[in-house]
């Protein structure tokens, strides 16, 4: 009654791709690189400042205070502004530095960015809110975790040697019209 497979549909999606020639990849020497990482490099260094003004801000309140304490429209504690001062230059020196190490640290840190956002989030209104985050906080933490995403996804470079993916397809035959 009913078949699993046809020859006109196949079974899986990777049969759909596969079966048009694409095949689903990471960009490799995306001619947009340079603008990803200036963006990573600009929201690091929003991380970096963030955390020093933080710093300057909570220094002798104690480590995982929970007083009002708003910096660069973001609220923070002494923690969260040391947390933002290390990530923030770990940043900056990844978006310099480029390569596939820059993509690798790209999505780490997006990674870390979401999950930190997502866990505060959890934990807004609880006790255990030790880094001070806001639902600001939160909102930016999420959108800096997919710039870095993105950042990472876009910033991969081929090794020396190795062909473009654009150079390896077969030129499509034109079209009749």
């Amino acid at each position: 009654m009913f078949r699993r497979h046809s020859a006109r549909f196949p079974a899986t999606l990777w049969e759909v791709f596969a079966a048009k020639g694409d095949v689903m990849h990471i960009p490799v020497n995306h001619p947009l690189r340079p603008l990803y990482r200036t963006l990573a490099g600009l929201v690091g260094l929003y991380v970096l400042v963030f955390g020093v003004l933080g710093v300057l801000e909570t220094w002798g309140d104690p480590l995982f205070s929970r007083e009002s304490t708003w910096v660069l429209g973001l609220r923070t504690n002494l923690a969260f502004s040391l947390m933002s001062v290390v990530f923030g230059a770990i940043i900056i020196v990844g978006s310099f530095t480029g390569g596939n190490i820059g993509h690798y640290l790209s999505l780490t840190i997006g990674v870390i960015f979401l999950g930190a956002g997502l866990g505060m989030m959890a934990l807004m209104y609880t006790d255990l809110n030790l880094l001070n985050f806001s639902m600001s906080t939160v909102i930016v933490s999420l959108l800096f975790g997919l710039l870095f995403l993105t950042t990472g996804l876009y910033d991969k470079v081929s090794k020396p040697g190795d062909l473009d993916v654009r150079d390896e397809r077969e030129p499509e035959p034109s079209r009749k019209r």
